[in-house]
């Protein structure tokens, strides 16, 4: 029935090429880039993201990428952070859901998850302005649907200056605006998964100078990993209208509105063998790693209290649940030879995340939180256990060596973790004149950026048992020491039991960020030389309160489950101690800035290098780490108010009608504050992007390789010198399709080589390759029928392991890339 009823399954669009917009005099400069990008390899576009004018690729001093619709196809993507994987010279660490993917470029570090260094941006604003938030990084607020015209990203370079808290570098995806008549409807299934998906999208002239886009998605079914019930359930619409104005210009309104749950990858059992650096990991028994999760239809309701100290119940259906609301405008016009572009966005942004997690024994002083029922139960003295939940609910296990054909047993730290609000306001002014100064042109650009964004969170901490069973068929188990029943239908405390108690936190901060800018570019014959400046300027105030900061909150008595009795994990409670709160109150200052050359030798090639000197405030992450003053709410060292990065870069590109080839070599120097780090670092390597045409055939990819160094720790000396943590020596991506009237069909090769799972240098994560593939037919004009295979030799790749060296158990925890998953789409183009 799902094969007949072809609905929506994928998480992205993944069948429809996005044609490449004929854009007017007045388009966006944005959108310029992103549709003439269509024309791959020879990158003709120009390029906008991050610098103060769109220009010729080979007119600019700075390394970039664009994806346009096609390409997009071809990657056979289950995820936003996925098509990232694309792009030469990014890590992007996703386990194929749409929430808590790694990014970085370059060898910038990876600390603690999420895109640290790297700004995300949807039609050149940030989706959020840290892109590190705990349990709210960037991805989990972006969807791409039908509505995408295309990705493009910078990788350092005037990054630094054109845009706050983006040093690193910048993607930005961008919107069709409904400059082409027509639209789309495309239903999608998975063949051997079950998620149902509905993609549409219409754009075109109401009049002749006023026009509008609008598209969306709705999805719902279990996925790609057994878990047992719909984890993906929800969608987005988006809405633009542009008014162009007579002699140049335009005002375009627009707006989304997000409601989607999706299930958190996360970390999972798995058997590791052999030594530190040659490991072989392969799945427990009842347990396969790659297709299984440790989500479970028999899981209950997590309880712990909320914000008011009352119970609060939160169901593991709800996942990541990302909510949001937003709207703005963006306007161009002139006034006399001054160009001047505005925009502004308001984002009314909330959310909850759920998800099982397991502490590993390799990470002192915990204790071990997986491994057999025989040695966790003699941990805790416990004589028997028996099924909480589940089909068996209520019954003992004679043997527990035997429980599922693996005798294992799992104490799940569980956090259920609300996002209040991260509501953001963004705004950004600028203008620009070129002036005629001898034989060449000076371009002169000002700007002000303006940003406030709200962080409040609540975690909440559960501590639960359960066996480890896959199918998402695993139950909780009840714990007892002789008549003594430990465990309350299958919670051992209400509370992060094996950390004490803590992370039972809540906050609730504003973080406002103001920025001037500008920049100077003189281009004279075959030479352009340009310089930009950035002064950042913001402040942290709010307030903090949690069992973090108060260890007398940490574990307090609570009739939990209010059936007036009080069990001993109801003396496993944590509160929130409103009496004890801890002020954030500090102002911050940086300065950012950036030179350049250009030499554009020949029609065909040219010459570039950049210095760049850039930062990003820290936010979130800094808190609860004996960073700011718990009394008065300043920080108790300046230099932990934002991480500097500087960046050297040169390169060459050469371009013709049938090949591009883009080489850049490139340094970096960073340092790291965060949760438990105090650090620097240092990379350097070589990035290749390259793409040939002959025909029916055409080629891209890229290749980086990195090498990478822990250069100072003042917590952790032993680090110094090592490679930090999941940075491989090369990553790689290879793309080849074959496009005709009737049929296109193509791959996407995405490799890296291996890395170290921690940064002391131990436990290996080898390298792997995943091959996605994509066929379109098109039997009559405005149908096209397509089947899209992601990780079509279903390879074990591991993301994160959450050990530093081999356990005694031989069992850690990982999470890994997604299994094979096979979708078909029906297509009708209007």
């Amino acid at each position: 029935m799902k094969k007949v009823f072809l609905l929506g399954a994928a998480t992205m669009a993944l069948g429809l090429p996005v044609t490449a917009h004929a854009q007017t005099q007045n388009e966006t400069e944005a959108s310029e880039g992103a549709a003439q990008a269509q024309n791959q390899p020879q990158r003709r576009a120009t390029f906008s993201t991050g610098v103060a004018r769109a220009r010729d690729l080979l007119d600019s001093a700075i390394s970039t990428s664009t994806l346009a619709g096609d390409e997009i196809v071809e990657l056979s993507a289950r995820s936003t952070s996925e098509i990232f994987r694309a792009i030469p010279g990014m890590r992007s660490e996703s386990t194929g859901g749409d929430n808590f993917a790694n990014m970085s470029v370059r060898g910038l570090p990876i600390a603690l998850g999420g895109a640290k260094f790297l700004q995300i941006q949807e039609n050149g604003l940030p989706t959020l302005e840290f892109g590190d938030i705990a349990y709210a990084t960037a991805d989990n607020f972006l969807r791409a649907d039908l509505n995408l015209a295309g990705i493009q990203a910078i990788r350092g370079g005037s990054a630094s200056t054109f845009a706050s808290n983006s040093p690193g570098g910048i993607v930005n995806l961008i919107d069709k605006t409904g400059d082409v008549e027509g639209g789309t409807f495309q239903l999608t299934s998975g063949l051997d998964y079950e998620t149902y998906r509905a993609d549409f999208e219409y754009g075109g002239h109401i009049t002749e100078s006023l026009r509008f886009h609008i598209g969306g998605f709705y999805r719902q079914g279990e996925g790609p990993r057994e878990i047992g019930y719909d984890g993906y359930k929800g969608g987005q619409v988006k809405l633009n209208v542009t008014q162009e104005f007579a002699g140049g210009g335009y005002f375009r309104f627009y707006g989304k509105y997000l409601d989607d749950r999706t299930p958190p990858t996360a970390y999972a059992p798995v058997m590791v063998t052999g030594t530190n650096s040659d490991p072989v990991y392969s799945s427990v028994p009842g347990f396969d790693i790659k297709s299984d999760s440790m989500l479970s239809r028999y899981y209950p309701a997590h309880l712990a209290l909320g914000n008011d100290n009352t119970t609060v119940e939160t169901p593991f259906s709800e996942g990541s649940h990302a909510k949001m609301w937003s709207g703005g405008f963006e306007t161009r016009f002139n006034v006399g030879e001054w160009s001047v572009t505005e925009k502004f966005r308001y984002s009314d942004i909330s959310g909850n995340v759920i998800q099982p997690y397991i502490l590993t024994g390799t990470m002192p002083p915990l204790p071990p939180s997986i491994g057999s029922a025989s040695s966790l139960m003699g941990m805790f003295g416990v004589t028997g256990i028996g099924y909480a939940t589940g089909p068996n609910a209520g019954q003992m296990i004679a043997d527990p060596s035997t429980l599922n054909g693996n005798g294992l047993l799992a104490i799940m730290t569980t956090p259920a973790v609300n996002l209040d609000s991260l509501d953001n306001i963004t705004n950004d002014l600028r203008i620009s004149r070129v002036f005629g100064i001898g034989d060449g042109k000076f371009t002169l650009t000002g700007g002000f950026y303006k940003s406030r964004q709200e962080i409040a969170t609540t975690w909440k901490y559960a501590t639960m048992v359960s066996e480890i069973r896959g199918d998402g068929e695993a139950a909780l188990i009840d714990m007892f020491a002789g008549p003594t029943q430990l465990t309350e239908n299958g919670f051992l405390g209400y509370s992060g039991v094996l950390i004490g108690g803590q992370r039972h936190d809540r906050y609730d901060l504003t973080y406002n960020v103001n920025a001037p800018y500008g920049s100077v570019n003189y281009a004279i014959g075959k030479f352009a030389f340009g310089a930009s400046i950035r002064y950042d300027f913001g402040s942290a105030k709010g307030t903090l309160w949690g069992s973090s900061l108060t260890p007398a909150a940490r574990f307090a008595t609570n009739d939990v489950n209010g059936d007036g009795t009080i069990t001993f994990p109801e003396t496993r409670v944590s509160t929130l101690p409103y009496g004890d709160p801890a002020p954030v109150d500090y102002d911050y200052d940086y300065l950012s800035y950036s030179v350049s050359t250009n030499f554009r030798m020949a029609q065909n090639f040219s010459l570039f290098g950049r210095y760049s000197k850039g930062g990003r405030a820290n936010a979130d992450r800094i808190l609860f780490a004996g960073y700011v003053d718990t009394t008065t709410g300043e920080l108790l060292r300046d230099d932990a108010a934002y991480d500097p990065v500087r960046q050297f870069e040169a390169g060459f590109k050469y371009r013709t009608d049938a090949l591009m080839v883009f080489a850049t070599g490139f340094w970096a120097k960073t340092k790291e504050h965060n949760i438990n780090l105090d650090r620097s670092y240092r990379a350097y390597g070589l990035e290749l992007e390259a793409g040939y045409r002959t025909g029916i055939f055409s080629i891209s990819g890229g290749a980086t390789w990195t090498k990478a160094e822990i250069t100072a720790d003042a917590l952790d000396p032993t680090t110094i010198g090592n490679t930090p943590k999941h940075q491989a020596d090369l990553i790689f991506q290879v793309m080849p399709r074959i496009d005709t009237d009737r049929f296109s069909i193509g791959a996407a090769v995405l490799g890296t080589t291996d890395s170290f799972a921690a940064d002391s240098n131990q436990l290996k994560m080898p390298g792997y390759t995943m091959v996605n593939a994509f066929v379109q037919y098109r039997p009559i004009e405005h149908w096209t029928v397509m089947l899209n295979a992601n990780n079509v030799f279903n390879a074990l790749g591991l993301v994160e392991v959450n050990d530093s060296y081999i356990p005694s158990s031989n069992v850690t925890t990982a999470r890994v890339i997604n299994p094979r998953s096979i979708s078909a789409s029906v297509r009708f183009d209007f």
